[in-house]
């Protein structure tokens, strides 16, 4: 997988995913009615599409020239601006018992990843890191919109129809390029990143922005966790308190503020 570039990754993992999600909503069946394709909802869904496409193209091309840590580090940055603009936006996100904790335990996973004194980013990885600060919350926004009259399936359907045939027009000579068991891995891979986007989804659907993050919040620790047992890495003593503040934030949401 390392052999593969951003623009073939890109090129084959989006129409992969959008097949997957057609065979989950023929699985499931989920309504895709027309009268919900109202002027207001077209314009919505375009922005979240373009958004969409430009996060994966700079994502993956910042990924190419960076670490995978410092761009996790750059993930958890812009969860700040979607928890302030959810309370803001949505009445029913503005819970101080969901709120505090999730923004605690946001606080301290950013520090747990916070290794030097400044940001010394990798030229390519700029552009995606005023991106996560900027739109990738306006999209958050937009989803939890949308989401108020759509399914979760038939939006990812729609939406990642549209994304991957974007990223089929750009990109599709270098998803030629692609051969053996790296496609393979990009179709398990495929597989386990779409199901877990409509499961994330249905969480925003049913729990909503705030509490979704929380709980998200968790799995740079289990990442790690995988690491310490699959390759005997070290656990640091940072994102070891760290976990536990987000294990705490989660217990506290959960018995005060969350049903």
């Amino acid at each position: 997988m390392r052999s593969v570039s951003y623009k073939t990754y890109n090129g084959i993992s989006l129409p992969l995913s959008a097949l997957i999600m057609l065979a989950l909503f023929l699985i499931v069946q989920p309504p895709l009615l027309p009268s919900i394709f109202t002027s207001d909802i077209a314009w919505l869904i375009a922005i979240s599409i373009v958004i969409s496409v430009v996060t994966n193209i700079l994502f993956y091309r910042a990924l190419d020239d960076d670490s995978l840590s410092e761009m996790q580090t750059i993930e958890l940055l812009q969860t700040f601006p979607i928890l302030f603009l959810s309370g803001v936006v949505f009445s029913d996100e503005r819970n101080l018992f969901i709120i505090i904790p999730a923004l605690f335990a946001s606080t301290t996973l950013f520090w747990s990843h916070w290794e030097s004194k400044k940001f010394n980013l990798a030229p390519n990885t700029w552009p995606f890191f005023v991106w996560s600060l900027t739109a990738i919350p306006a999209g958050a926004l937009i989803a939890k919109t949308l989401l108020t009259v759509w399914n979760p399936i038939s939006f990812e359907l729609v939406r990642w129809s549209v994304v991957a045939l974007v990223t089929t027009i750009l990109f599709y000579k270098e998803a030629l390029a692609i051969r053996g068991r790296a496609f393979y891995f990009l179709v398990l891979t495929n597989i386990l990143s779409t199901v877990g986007m409509v499961l994330f989804y249905y969480s925003y659907q049913r729990s909503g922005i705030i509490y979704t993050l929380l709980l998200f919040s968790l799995q740079p620790f289990l990442v790690y966790l995988a690491a310490f047992l699959l390759f005997k890495e070290k656990i640091h003593w940072k994102k070891s308190v760290a976990f536990l503040v987000v294990l705490a934030s989660i217990i506290i949401a959960q018995m005060t503020g969350h049903n």
